[in-house]
């Protein structure tokens, strides 16, 4: 039975903000951000299933796996949003992390509402990404109620994927279909039933922490540095050089021979930390799987 929209906390009237269209600008944006301020609340409460789904897609990355975010609307385009930075931020292959949205891309900029209301869709869409046992779909829902995604998710399951059900709404369906629920609670809206606020940032903070974490896991991050971008434009060159003086403590003139010589970022480094040539570099690169934390305590 259909859970009707009326009773989802998502979609319930904001006491606090029932008067907002009478406020002066100044206090209309005061009672925002105080609304504002309670999402990271609960986006922190959720960090145990935040890190098991981390665990999970770094193990699946290990045996080829891809991640999968699929959505609808504001949902859909965060999802595709992430998956779209994380190739020019940890220069992985643009297939390990995909963003389907109802509707396909025409969708990321004109609403297609109706493409969210098919169950069948959905599983169609992850049916031509080939989708495998190794792979794992994060089907995103404000209210864990979107047809489109429960449909995704009943089809992951069955080709038994890993499934992770991203939705803002305790008890979901979708909370309860997915094997891993995340659900940061953020309540009424500010608009009643504007999801793209609160929901939408909380979102968006979970999907920045599932490929952040994931990308740390897998040695694309040396301390806080992003080593593995690749120096295509002028500011990413720029940016892989002080990255490499910040992480040797050699010169900014030193860390742009480095970067002529090696290529990379992570070469150069090893080149520097470890007094080697480019090849030799390289080696210890492959020997410790890419992860240049590995490779520099690889001393032999």
């Amino acid at each position: 039975m259909a859970v009707s929209t009326g009773k989802l906390a998502t979609e319930a009237v904001n006491p606090a903000t029932a008067q907002i269209d009478s406020l002066s600008t100044h206090d209309m944006l005061e009672l925002i951000s105080a609304e504002d301020t309670t999402v990271a609340a609960a986006v922190h409460a959720e960090i145990p299933h935040i890190a098991r789904a981390i665990d999970e897609i770094v193990a699946r990355f290990a045996k080829g796996g891809r991640l999968f975010y699929i959505g609808a609307g504001t949902s859909g385009r965060l999802g595709v949003l992430d998956a779209a930075e994380c190739p020019p931020t940890f220069s992985v292959p643009p297939d390990l992390v995909q963003g389907i949205i109802a509707g396909g891309d025409s969708a990321l900029r004109t609403s297609s509402e109706k493409s969210e209301d098919s169950r069948e869709e959905g599983a169609h869409d992850l049916t031509a990404r080939n989708l495998t046992a190794n792979d794992i779909v994060c089907g995103i829902a404000a209210s864990g109620r979107t047809p489109y995604v429960l449909g995704a998710i009943a089809y992951a399951r069955a080709m038994n994927a890993f499934t992770i059900g991203l939705s803002c709404v305790p008890g979901s369906e979708l909370a309860k279909t997915a094997e891993l629920a995340i659900t940061p609670a953020t309540g009424a809206e500010v608009v009643t039933g504007s999801t793209r606020m609160k929901a939408g940032t909380a979102t968006k903070l979970v999907l920045n922490m599932l490929t952040t974490g994931a990308m740390i896991r897998m040695g694309h991050v040396y301390g806080n540095l992003m080593v593995n971008v690749q120096p295509t434009n002028e500011k990413l060159v720029d940016r892989a050089q002080r990255i490499i003086a910040a992480a040797t403590s050699c010169t900014p003139e030193r860390a742009a021979e480095l970067l002529a010589e090696a290529g990379s970022v992570k070469v150069a480094i090893v080149m520097q930390q470890l007094q080697l040539s480019r090849a030799k570099a390289e080696e210890k690169l492959a020997a410790g799987k890419g992860n240049l934390r590995l490779a520099l305590l690889t001393n032999e």
